[in-house]
């Protein structure tokens, strides 16, 4: 396991990637922040975002958005805590780049660089993925990557897939 950079006492700026194509995405997003929101303090929600799939092609489009929160449970407490999310909102398990209800996913916890079989801060594809990178740039433009020491902003500029990731509109935030 390896564990970078400490993180000071007291609550902790997070960021999530939220996933949906199957059934009423837009829905399946909401609820859980809705479910994120009683556990996590939000602070910036991104625009919602139309998107290709990425790997198995032959699926339906994905609809995205990236959340900050704030929060004091530590980073395997709340990936527990999503993956709980993500059952209660009925996701089954399947194979890589499949179809799915609803995924959630770690981007960043605070400055926190984790790497185990479980658990890897920051995700390990994001600077791959046009569909993260777009909606964070939205909220969080100049954070910067703890490993690679870039900005958001400007992992974006050499990102390839951009066209394939639209902005739809909002998800309903008002509960959170």
């Amino acid at each position: 396991m390896e564990v970078r950079h400490h993180l000071p006492p007291g609550p902790v700026t997070v960021f999530l990637a939220l996933g949906s194509n199957l059934g009423d995405r837009k829905a399946n997003l909401e609820k859980a922040l809705q479910l994120l929101g009683e556990r996590l303090s939000m602070e910036r929600l991104s625009s919602l975002y139309e998107s290709e799939p990425v790997g198995l092609k032959e699926q339906p489009l994905f609809l995205n958005a990236v959340c900050s929160v704030k929060t004091d449970i530590g980073p395997f407490q709340l990936l527990s805590l999503l993956k709980g999310v993500e059952v209660a909102l009925g996701r089954v398990p399947g194979f890589p780049d499949a179809p799915r209800l609803i995924d959630l996913d770690i981007l960043f916890y605070g400055n926190l660089v984790i790497k185990t079989d479980h658990l890897v801060i920051p995700h390990p594809r994001l600077e791959e993925r046009a569909f993260v990178l777009i909606p964070l740039a939205e909220i969080a433009p100049d954070l910067i990557h703890p490993v690679s020491g870039r900005s958001i902003e400007d992992l974006l500029t050499s990102i390839k897939g951009r066209q394939g990731v639209k902005k739809i509109g909002q998800l309903n935030a008002k509960d959170m």
